[in-house]
């Protein structure tokens, strides 16, 4: 193999079999290779073809048995040579209702994949000397990439360099912890060396967990270690959301009821049609069965899992451009339940647009000279910065008088670092000097200052005294009590140059402190007030000094008093469930470590809450594990954040969030909606079938129940999958995550609805009677059939406006629909076309109607809306009298505790809910 040739090759003897060297390659001989190796990605499961998602529809078992009764019923048709209107009836309503399921799951398909497509991964290369980011599947052999913590492997490659170098390789290996990683050549051995151990080895998938590094790619794409793992493995499906699989296990349930009524009604037909069958009319119990299976078909939601799937999808797509780019769709489903969403402060909450605007140092230069040089940033010729926001404000600052980087690095070569570590909270270079080697060390600033004896002072250098030390400390307290961000620097001398290890950063001089700026980003204050009325607690966890993040959680709202404010030191001394009980009195946490993160998105969640979390860090990785939704800067985030978050913000802006949380509730409320208009047309057809047989008439035939179904089921339930939010959609409290989607309340209300709609179809057939028999009397009546059909189909569909809100007035609603409209005219003319062309009223085997017949029809059809509005003010007003009567009955104080606020919450919701049952 290739991998295991090179990891037994020196460097340079690696760099010449590729042709490349450590310039990297030109631009030119880049684009031949790419041509010739291809983009370096690995290649995806073959998605189906049309055809087959087409056939696969057919192959539901009530469609087959649709289809064997349609041609039984054709054969019988041409036999006794009779029109086989029915028949071709039937199958152009199974044809198209496959057509439509096949096009909806190529919809789905399409916006999952285009998601993908919105998370591009880059690298840095070498072209030429020069650095440069490209798309990370534009590598190819030859080519030096740069990596740093936080940054995934593009391809495999050969490690030229490597400081304070690990990777995680657990996707390849399994092994749970970071490897370190050297370029030192392996000596070779008989048996093949494991990819685990090949030290001097990257791999395309891993990760760099800590330092940074120089590489040459040996292999992109399908020829890594990570392309032959995916070209043994087989097709996947695609894991379905919780919501999902509820939804199919409701199906399924239902099916079950449906299929058992369906048995009854054709037993019940045939019980009371068995004189006609004895005489040898058999073709009742082709009608009979055919009837059955087509109120099987209509009746059973088999549509559901896909009006679902379409509605999920649609909705992540609109919310990738609004900047929040959903990678798991169990995400969308967990953010109408968040009740507490822990945030960083830096780029998230501010701009990440660092100025330093103060500065604590006897001589400034020296301070700014060490500040710049402890950076990886750049000044380029033109003045422009590249790098970290913190880092770039220090150069500007260094920049400002007149220290620019790129002439202090030629003045003082860097010889060895340290990379900046969350957990040291330090960042140390070694330079080469007149005198020797410098070495500077940039950090937290009580960080530094613990790790300094001597002090910069305007008589020089002096022993660090506890007077200084607790001045020190006072300067770096005055800063953060303005707001600001702090970052000291320190210094010592040394003989040897060649490498700094985390026991060098000891025996410092102080040089003093500057402290930054970074302003609150725009549309963050009323982003946090949509969440305090959401029932939604924002916790904001960030590594500043704690004055400095209570002034910023102050000026946000985020917190109250000082006491609102833990320090990681404090988590330290807190076991488990100490913690679990403490995180109810803290909305800020300062000075913490990625561990901490970790504890605290743990104790949130175990003390009951639904818990988002943010991070852009490599660091923060496993805290996003833990959190209930993890969410990823897209913008200033590492890789490795990018692959574990379910949400990416592109702005990695905090209000981007709570617009998703709000498209996240809207989503699911709207599938709340579809759900229930399906289930509660679906009902009212089962028990008006139902009700007809017992009282011994038809009153629709099969050709007309698939018909509404056709008009009525797909097209309305996807309209109400793109309704606008409703009003007070961030005003609710959070949701239980367990909490079903078709509760005791919406069960009654499903039930009375199609109720509802069956009375007044019935009530339309028996007005057919009585223009036909001038008695309401129930019998088999075509004038009463044709006025049921059209009664039923526009039932359901007007059902469908009143489904626009599950609880507001559809008037109140402020919004509006064009898509439900479209559906509503089209079913419209579609229905008045059916009724009133004569072929199409052949076809169909209706009856001629008058024009007030018609009205008639349309006018019970419409009731639907009035009388559904009537149930809602009722429920507003019980709901209301039962507000009033708790309020009045309230007393007590508040328990400030986190089972208080999940009880209050719960309460809350539940009083939602019973507002909301029909």
């Amino acid at each position: 193999m290739q991998d295991e040739k090179h990891c037994h090759a020196g460097a340079e003897e690696t760099l010449e079999a590729l042709g490349s060297d450590r310039r990297g390659l030109s631009d030119e001989e880049a684009r031949i290779r790419l041509e010739r190796f291809g983009r370096g990605t690995l290649k995806e499961a073959r998605r189906e073809s049309l055809l087959r998602v087409f056939l696969r529809q057919l192959a539901d078992p009530m469609v087959m048995a649709l289809l064997c009764a349609a041609a039984v019923s054709a054969a019988v048709s041409i036999v006794s040579g009779e029109s086989c209107s029915d028949s071709c009836i039937i199958l152009a309503v199974v044809v198209i209702n496959s057509v439509l399921g096949m096009v909806q799951e190529s919809r789905a398909e399409a916006a999952i994949s285009a998601l993908r497509s919105l998370t591009p991964s880059y690298t840095t290369v070498l072209r030429g000397g020069e650095r440069k980011r490209i798309p990370a599947e534009e590598a190819v052999p030859g080519d030096i990439i740069a990596l740093e913590a936080g940054d995934a492997v593009p391809a495999d490659a050969r490690l030229l360099r490597a400081d304070s170098l690990a990777a995680d390789e657990s996707v390849l290996t399994g092994e749970s912890l970071p490897c370190e990683k050297n370029t030192a050549r392996l000596p070779r051995t008989e048996r093949e060396i494991p990819v685990g151990d090949r030290k001097n080895m990257l791999h395309m998938g891993s990760c760099i967990t800590a330092g940074s590094a120089l590489a040459v790619v040996t292999a992109t794409g399908m020829n890594t270690e990570m392309g032959h793992i995916a070209a043994s493995l087989g097709t996947g499906s695609r894991d379905r959301t919780p919501l999902q699989k509820r939804l199919a296990a409701l199906s399924r349930t239902l099916t079950v009821l449906v299929l058992a009524v369906c048995l009854a009604v054709f037993a019940f037909s045939v019980l009371s049609r068995r004189a006609e069958i004895s005489a040898g009319d058999y073709t009742v119990l082709l009608d009979t069965f055919m009837l059955a299976v087509s109120l099987a078909v209509a009746a059973i939601p088999e549509g559901l899992a896909a009006v679902v799937t379409v509605v999920l999808s649609l909705g992540v797509t609109r919310m990738s451009k609004k900047g929040a780019i959903v990678r798991r769709l169990t995400a969308v489903e967990t953010l109408g339940c968040t009740s507490a969403v822990c945030t960083d402060k830096t780029g998230t909450l501010t701009e990440n647009r660092m100025t330093v605007v103060r500065a604590a140092s006897p001589e400034p230069e020296r301070l700014a000279t060490a500040l710049s040089l402890c950076t990886d940033a750049s000044e380029h010729a033109d003045g422009s910065i590249v790098g970290d926001p913190t880092q770039a404000a220090l150069v500007a600052y260094a920049a400002s008088l007149g220290l620019h980087k790129s002439e202090l690095d030629a003045r003082f070569p860097r010889t060895a670092v340290l990379p900046f570590d969350s957990a040291r909270k330090l960042m140390t270079t070694v330079h080469r000097s007149p005198h020797g080697y410098t070495q500077y060390t940039t950090g937290a600033p009580d960080v530094v200052i613990s790790r300094c004896d001597r002090i910069l002072t305007p008589d020089g250098i002096r022993p660090m005294t506890s007077e200084q030390r607790d001045r020190a400390l006072g300067e770096i307290s005055a800063l953060a009590g303005q707001g600001l961000r702090s970052i000291a620097a320190g210094m010592k001398w040394s003989r040897s140059g060649g490498s700094a290890e985390s026991r060098d950063e000891r025996g410092l001089i102080y040089l003093g402190a500057v402290g930054m700026e970074d302003p609150i980003r725009r549309g963050v204050p009323e982003a946090l007030g949509l969440c305090r009325s959401a029932g939604m607690r924002v916790i904001m966890i960030t590594g500043d000094h704690p004055a400095t993040a209570f002034a910023i959680a102050q000026r946000l709202g985020i917190a109250d008093s000082p006491s609102r404010v833990c320090l990681g030191s404090e988590l330290d001394r807190l076991d488990d469930d100490g913690l679990s009980r403490a995180v109810g009195r803290y909305t800020v946490y300062s000075r913490v470590s990625p561990e901490h993160k970790t504890r605290i998105v743990t104790a949130l969640r175990r003390a009951g809450c639904i818990t988002a979390m943010t991070g852009d860090g490599v660091n923060d990785a496993p805290s996003l594990r833990a959190a209930d939704i993890g969410v990823g800067m897209g913008r200033g985030g590492s890789d490795v954040v990018r692959g574990v978050a379910d949400i990416i913000l592109s702005d990695d802006n905090f209000p981007t969030l709570v617009d998703a949380t709000r498209e996240g509730r809207r989503i699911y409320d709207n599938i709340c909606k579809a759900v229930q208009f399906l289930l509660s047309s679906n009902l009212s057809e089962i028990i008006t079938i139902f009700t007809a047989t017992a009282l011994g008439f038809t009153v629709l035939s099969p050709a007309q129940i698939l018909w509404i179904n056709l008009i009525t089921d797909t097209f309305p339930a996807l309209a109400l999958g793109l309704e606008e939010a409703e009003p007070d959609v961030m005003s609710r409290p959070p949701r239980s995550l367990d909490e079903k989607i078709i509760g005791a309340g919406e069960a009654v209300e499903i039930l009375l609805q199609g109720a509802l709609v069956s009375a007044l179809v019935l009530a339309a057939y028996l007005g057919g009677c009585v223009g036909d028999f001038g008695s309401i009397a129930p019998q088999s009546s075509g004038t009463g059939m044709t006025m049921a059909f059209t009664c039923m189909a526009m039932a359901e569909i007007f059902h469908s406006c009143n489904m626009r809100s599950r609880h507001r007035s559809i008037f109140s609603l402020g919004t509006r629909n064009p898509t439900l409209a479209l559906a509503v005219a089209a079913s419209f003319v579609v229905t008045a076309a059916a009724v009133f062309i004569p072929p199409l009223r052949t076809l169909f085997g209706f009856a001629p109607v008058s024009l007030s017949q018609y009205l008639f029809s349309l006018a019970l059809a419409l009731a639907v809306i009035p009388a559904v509005e009537l149930g809602k003010a009722l429920r507003a007003l019980l709901s209301h009298r039962r507000r009033r009567g708790v309020r009045r009955g309230a007393s007590g104080d508040k328990d400030n505790t986190v089972k208080g606020m999940q009880q209050e919450r719960s309460g809350s919701r539940q009083e939602h809910d019973r507002s909301a049952a029909f």
